[in-house]
């Protein structure tokens, strides 16, 4: 006789238990937005800014000097 095996997993309630409360706790992580001080780095990150390693700010050196 040959047995059965049972799969693992979870059954499709608990899954959507689960997805329900994923969602719940990353929709109020979104909803707190980004700190001030994350965007003001961003903001800084976008600048651009000369940089005397690569002579002018956002030249890249193509190797064909």
């Amino acid at each position: 006789m040959k047995e059965t095996k049972k799969q693992g997993g979870l059954n499709a309630e608990i899954q959507s238990r689960i997805g329900h409360q994923l969602r719940a706790m990353y929709d109020d992580v979104v909803r707190q937005g980004v700190p001030d001080r994350f965007v003001e780095l961003i903001r800084k990150l976008d600048v651009p800014e000369a940089n005397p390693h690569l002579g002018t700010a956002g030249d890249k050196n193509d190797g064909g000097e």
